[in-house]
């Protein structure tokens, strides 16, 4: 468990946040959330005792392990995949050389009947009893399947970690951090470097893992899947939901409503005041009316609200002109690259209006197949285009390449042609690129704000093929929703790679997988085809006739069965029931959560050091929490009972 005591962080420009108390518990799964630049990297680093705060304090419990996963990590890359794991607990690492040593021992000496040999033989009991209690002898096998369920094949095991690219040394370093199962797990965009597999496997991982989780990521459905409490970083305060990121986007939605409310009544009302102040400051008889007017005004506090950019963004991606039937076709398309055979003998056709997702686990060729499919490379087979297709090719380090010499405004200029150039502002204005903005040097720029940047080039790019290869890097939750917004509304045909379930759910007709160097086509949705990919494959499809089936019975029984009066009063009476039960849990919610507001309050001033005291005040603040949590899957379950009966 950690305590945060008034904390606060002040930068040249002042305060990232301050006077933040709020506790964590063991078993919280925490989604961090907020603007970039908000603060929540710093926090991250702050819990992992990386910095220290301006103000305030972080209380930790003794010998409590943290594991921190950065964006810009440190690794020995001398080592193997395996031994990087193998040789990263300490404790482990103590007794294996005690066991050796003794074991040496124990070989070289002939004195089997002394004193010193049979406290030898006690001493290698207890060391291995300690061996064992630290799970020394599941060591290797733990190993073993976490760099399986990241996606590390047997043959990756013991090859140097310099071989690899940076996105699998981040792999290795998140399966370091999850072997050794620390009190507590720090996550930075831990899914940018997985596939859709692996990010799968991480969720499950994540789900039953008994310490706390606190997560920064740009995916919303992982967000959903492993946490059930957000911190919000906004205006140097931090706003605490006790729901995953979905929930907390609707009740946050609903507070800022009412703030804007709040926000209205309030300037009319300051309006208002500074007209008496400007009527009365004159006058003899009213001028000490007139300071107390003024007074008041000054301790007013004025109602901030964060503007939401991503709110404004639009985008949106014109068709060049109308292809004829067929947009591409592969005849026996492969790459090979020395002995290694990526895939072979596809063939495809592409139809017009075709939706693709192109799937599989990193490693496999996706984005050698996009560049075969480009031409931009050479392959076998032929790849031939249909008519009047005009291609357009975002690749993944797209936002990479942009020159970093230039401003926003002349990385669109040159490649804008016609009539658009005379609206280059106002498409520029659409990507939250407005005013003196478009001026800056790409090179000052954010990862987020370069691959809009990237995407606004596209937009001027007309096409009616689109080739994305991992488009939502670096994009926010919001921003990304805008793309796939655009994309669904995209009257041409796109070929798209990307691990974001989210993003991809309900956004593609079509699922390319590339699987024991072949190409196999899907009709499956993304969540589907991840079931496929995670369970028994016979079994998965064995469901889904059965599913096919079941969903053409009830197309056919369209019309509402007729109940009788008994059932409709016994229906009635589980409506009114389950209505009593949600007012119950709702009841028992908000005095919880005024409970533990109170206990917050506590908190603060807890004296940590006289147990007698402190000790049941920390009993009784995570016994509320732990009711409260109870009481809101409670809720959640009568509401979902009453919606099904309804």
């Amino acid at each position: 468990m950690i305590n945060l005591e008034q904390l606060g962080v002040y930068l040249p420009q002042g305060f990232l946040f301050k006077d933040i108390t709020l506790q964590i518990n063991k078993g919280d799964k925490i989604g961090l959330a907020g603007k970039n630049g908000a603060g929540k990297s710093t926090l991250m680093r702050l819990l992992a005792d990386w910095e220290k705060p301006t103000e305030g304090k972080i209380h930790r419990p003794k010998d409590s392990t943290i594991g921190f996963l950065t964006q810009d990590i440190k690794i020995d890359t001398t080592k193997t995949v395996f031994d990087y794991l193998n040789f990263s607990n300490e404790i482990l690492n103590g007794l294996r050389t005690k066991l050796d040593q003794i074991n040496h021992d124990l070989v070289e000496r002939t004195d089997y009947e002394a004193d010193s040999y049979l406290d030898l033989l006690d001493e290698l009991n207890e060391v291995n009893v300690m061996f064992n209690l630290h799970e020394g002898f599941q060591w290797e096998e733990k190993i073993a399947s976490t760099l399986e369920g990241l996606g590390f094949s047997n043959d990756d095991f013991h090859k140097p970690l310099s071989a690899f690219s940076g996105g699998w040394k981040m792999r290795a370093e998140l399966a370091k951090i999850l072997v050794n199962q620390p009190d507590i797990i720090l996550l930075d965009e831990p899914t940018n470097h997985l596939d859709i597999i692996s990010i799968s496997w991480l969720e499950n991982y994540l789900q039953k893992f008994d310490g706390a989780v606190i997560v920064i990521s740009h995916d919303r459905l992982f967000l959903d899947n492993v946490t059930k409490r957000t911190l919000e970083i906004s205006q140097q305060k931090i706003w605490d939901y006790p729901y995953n990121y979905s929930k907390y986007k609707i009740k946050r939605e609903e507070e800022l409503s009412l703030m804007v409310n709040a926000k209205k009544q309030q300037e009319k009302d300051i309006k208002h005041t500074k007209e008496l102040i400007d009527k009365f400051r004159a006058k003899k008889n009213k001028a000490s009316f007139a300071q107390s007017l003024i007074k008041k005004l000054d301790k007013t506090e004025i109602i901030e609200i964060e503007g939401n950019s991503a709110a404004k963004m639009k985008m949106s991606f014109p068709l060049s002109v109308q292809p004829g039937k067929w947009i591409m076709e592969m005849k026996d398309a492969g790459k090979r690259y020395g002995d290694r055979q990526l895939f072979k003998n596809i063939n495809i056709t592409v139809g017009r209006g075709e939706k693709i997702a192109l799937l599989g686990p990193n490693g496999v060729g996706k984005s050698t197949l996009l560049k075969l499919v480009m031409k931009e490379i050479e392959g076998e087979g032929v790849i031939e285009y249909g008519h009047n297709v005009h291609i357009t090719y975002f690749s993944q380090d797209q936002a990479e390449k942009l020159d970093v010499t230039k401003t926003i405004y002349e990385t669109v200029d040159e490649i804008a042609e016609g009539e658009v150039r005379k609206d280059l502002r106002s498409i520029l204005g659409t990507f939250l690129f407005s005013g003196d903005e478009i001026d800056k040097k790409v090179g000052v720029l954010s990862g987020g704000e370069r691959t809009r940047l990237a995407l606004c080039q596209l937009l001027l790019s007309p096409c009616n093929f689109l080739i994305l290869d991992e488009p939502t890097n670096h994009l926010d939750i919001q921003s990304k929703e805008v793309l796939k917004q655009a994309l669904i509304n995209y009257e041409g045909t796109f070929l798209v790679v990307s691990h974001d379930r989210e993003f991809l759910d309900g956004l593609t007709n079509r699922i390319w997988d590339i699987e024991n160097q072949t190409l196999k086509i899907h009709h499956y949705h993304v969540k589907e085809y991840l079931a496929m990919k995670m369970a028994d494959p016979e079994a998965h499809a064995k469901g889904l006739k059965q599913k096919d089936k079941k969903e053409v019975v009830v197309e056919k029984n369209e019309v509402k069965p007729v109940i009788s009066q008994e059932e409709q009063k016994e229906l009635k009476r589980k409506k009114t029931q389950l209505q009593n039960t949600v007012k119950k849990s709702e009841e028992l919610i908000a005095s919880l959560e005024q409970k533990i507001k109170e206990l917050d309050e506590v908190l603060v001033t807890l004296d940590y050091t006289d147990e007698a005291k402190s000790t049941p005040v920390l009993e009784s603040y995570s016994k509320s929490k732990a009711d409260l949590d109870q009481a809101m899957e409670a809720w959640e379950l009568s509401l979902e009972k009453l919606s099904e009966l309804e």
